[in-house]
């Protein structure tokens, strides 16, 4: 399910931010890229509500790719974030994002990925993003996954997933909260809850806020060192 913590704290976006570049036509999106090209592993970042320009989202994909790997942030929201001034219900823009859709519009993406000749594809959803990230872990396209405060999510969703994937969950969250996390790992994946933070503390955190940005750090080390255990 999806709650108003999914369209709270809205970050400050930034077209320009971050130590990538933005290319208009990845796989048929445009997107923000880091990393080398000749990596032979690869991320993809899917977005929150609040779309690929979000500025925490892009230091992720720098500090990623600073690892070693390609990173992919591709704008499946399609310049369209959630407008937290709109006074529209954000069920209404729900019902515009599907992420349905952009799990197809995902496909050519790795696709474009493939043909830079790089051997293992990994994805990490955030919120929104989550639920297009455990689409595509259903039907093999990536070989590890990763979710972070996850929103649209079933038990029944889990049980599909073809690939190793974890789940990074909040101790305070309406979206997902702890005591459904914890049937998803019954279905043999890793969860783990993070203590005193909310949902969207991963992407989302005040950098005033010391304890928020240790558990951020921490929810980052735990994903690459996820995707450095089954992508390398």
């Amino acid at each position: 399910m999806s709650s108003s913590h999914c369209f709270e704290n809205p970050p400050a976006l930034d077209p320009a931010g971050g130590g990538g570049k933005v290319v208009d036509d990845f796989g048929g999106q445009k997107a923000y890229v880091a990393g080398s090209a000749d990596s032979k592993a690869a991320i993809v970042l899917i977005s929150d509500a609040f779309g690929f320009e979000a500025p925490n989202l892009r230091k992720i994909a720098d500090k990623v790719a600073s690892s070693g790997y390609y990173v992919v942030v591709p704008d499946f929201l399609h310049g369209d974030p959630y407008d937290s001034s709109n006074p529209n219900n954000p069920g209404m823009w729900l019902q515009s994002h599907d992420p349905q859709k952009a799990f197809e519009e995902a496909k050519p993406v790795i696709a474009a990925i493939k043909e830079k000749g790089v051997s293992s594809i990994g994805a990490a959803g955030y919120c929104w993003g989550a639920k297009v990230v455990v689409e595509l872990a259903k039907v093999h396209e990536i070989q590890a996954a990763v979710l972070s405060h996850p929103s649209l999510l079933t038990v029944d969703d889990i049980k599909e997933v073809k690939c190793p994937i974890s789940i990074l969950g909040a101790e305070i969250d309406r979206s997902s909260p702890p005591e459904l996390l914890k049937q998803f790992e019954q279905i043999d994946h890793f969860v783990k809850i993070f203590p005193g933070v909310a949902h969207g503390w991963t992407v989302r955190y005040n950098n005033d806020d010391a304890a928020a940005v240790t558990s951020a750090k921490e929810a980052l080390q735990d994903m690459k060192n996820w995707f450095n255990k089954y992508l390398n």
